[in-house]
């Protein structure tokens, strides 16, 4: 954060210093948290009201941990720390950001923000930004996918006076919320990674995601650089509201004359899964061979790259960070080694959060791991609910079910909930589509999948180590939304 008086947050922010003394205005505030666990000497403490947690409970304990100020919406009583009060701690916290930001520009040193957005593979493809930015110059970019109203402003508040790069991950759940994120921080190169089903049931239809991850574009600073998807119809279409130059990624051989500024040759995967291709900028070729696993992170590095290219980034110095970069966001094909109770099985662990668009990559990578092998690995997919699809969630949950089944899996596992009614109904409809798959399989001589359904995530667990215990080579796929508990199931297995 840019070292602030708590005079100039007041005024950032509108609000009210109160119960203290006049001169305490000119003390100095360094960073910014909502969370009193992280406050520091010199920290703002935000207040925000949550459903499960007041932030304004904590405010009497920060100033025992050195906070120069908390932002409150209401005075609180005896506490021994400044406090500025607002009507809304969470736009206050959106209006400190703002100031942060362009406090930072008005600094006339280097500076650049990167704004990625897409209905999949943002925040993959903010790790992997990151860490090649970080070649260039001082970068921040969220932990995990801290990309809402309260994820984006707390980590544009870690800019600081030194910050060459931030890359800032932008989601919605509705129209306007891109909009509002990008008057926090305006992108000077605006990524649109791809428009897909994330959210369906809030927006109701396709083209008015489109038009929600289109605002990206439209909030770009003057003269912005804008970076698209050519393969992606939605995505492309955008280049007619750029403020500025277009720049392409793809993998596709026909762009209707749009150049790629890289193109990834010749992909392939070895027995784990981790894709290995030749990145060419069309001069340069260099050999890469990805950390991470599944084919559609070839388009995520590709966003990446791009960006990092157009940023100075040598080819050669791109190719080592993807060869690098092992560790991204928790719960993103994350692949570890899980013992448990006489079983042992490769985990693929995306259990982060869960759309159609994601289930199918993350099932293809499941059916991609080990094909090279003479002796098959045992393949479990075990999958959780979607959520927000609307109206065609039942059709879109039995889909994926006879997606999976299709694949020629093993075992496909479909995880409901003995608490919620909702998610154990679309857990069922991808179960019925599972088992109608596997039929017309067997119909067909072809292996067919055995598929169960079960109703808590503990009931996965003991059907994931009872299998495995039988099983030669087992690699399992956790894949499903947070409230399907997978999540946690992971972390139970780490």
């Amino acid at each position: 954060m840019m070292p602030m008086s708590l005079a100039e947050i007041a005024e950032a922010v509108g609000g009210r210093l109160a119960g203290v003394p006049g001169d305490v205005g000119e003390a100095v505030a360094t960073s910014a948290v909502s969370d009193s666990r992280q406050v520091r000497a010199g920290s703002v403490f935000v207040a925000i009201k949550g459903e499960r947690v007041d932030g304004h409970d904590f405010v009497a304990s920060v100033g025992d941990k050195g906070a120069a100020a908390a932002i409150v919406e209401h005075e609180v009583p005896g506490a021994a720390v400044p406090q500025i009060v607002v009507d809304n701690s969470v736009k206050a916290l959106g209006a400190l950001a703002r100031h942060n930001i362009e406090r930072r520009r008005a600094s006339g040193e280097p500076f650049r923000i990167v704004g990625i957005t897409g209905s999949v593979g943002k925040t993959t493809t903010k790790d992997l930004l990151k860490a090649m930015l970080a070649e260039l110059g001082p970068t921040v970019a969220p932990v995990g996918s801290f990309n809402n109203e309260i994820g984006l402003p707390l980590t544009a508040l870690k800019v600081g006076p030194a910050t060459r790069y931030f890359v800032a991950e932008m989601g919605a759940n509705h129209l306007g919320e891109i909009a509002y994120l990008t008057t926090i921080a305006p992108p000077d190169i605006a990524v649109v990674l791809k428009v897909g089903c994330a959210h369906l049931g809030e927006f109701g239809s396709v083209e008015r995601i489109a038009q929600a991850k289109s605002e990206i574009v439209r909030g770009e600073l003057p003269h912005g650089v804008t970076v698209l998807n050519a393969d992606d119809v939605h995505v492309a279409a955008m280049k007619d509201i750029a403020p500025g130059d277009v720049v392409w990624f793809g993998r596709e051989n026909d762009h209707d004359g749009r150049a790629l500024a890289l193109r990834a040759l010749d992909v392939l995967h070895d027995e784990l899964d981790h894709p290995f291709f030749e990145l060419t900028d069309g001069k340069d070729t260099v050999p890469v061979h990805l950390a991470i696993c599944g084919d559609h992170n070839v388009m995520n590095a590709l966003a990446a790259s791009t960006v990092a290219g157009m940023l100075g980034l040598p080819l050669d110095a791109i190719a080592r960070v993807l060869e690098d970069q092992k560790h991204i966001s928790p719960h993103r094909m994350a692949v570890s080694r899980v013992s448990r109770e006489g079983a042992d099985f490769t985990l693929i662990d995306d259990s982060f959060n869960a759309n159609p668009d994601s289930m199918r990559a993350g099932l293809d990578g499941l059916a991609a791991w080990g094909a090279s092998r003479a002796a098959q690995p045992h393949r479990v997919a075990v999958l959780g609910a979607m959520l927000e699809l609307g109206a065609d969630g039942d059709r879109l949950h039995h889909d994926i079910g006879a997606y999976a089944a299709d694949l020629g899996l093993d075992v496909v596992i479909a995880v409901g909930s003995s608490s919620d009614a909702s998610l154990d109904e679309l857990a069922g409809r991808i179960a019925d589509g599972a088992r109608e798959a596997a039929e017309a399989r067997a119909k067909a001589g072809k292996t067919a999948a055995k598929v169960l359904l079960v109703h808590s995530a503990d009931e996965a667990d003991k059907a994931v180590i009872a299998d495995a215990a039988d099983a030669q080579d087992p690699v399992v796929l956790l894949k499903g939304s947070h409230a399907s508990g997978l999540s946690a199931l992971a972390e139970r297995w780490a």
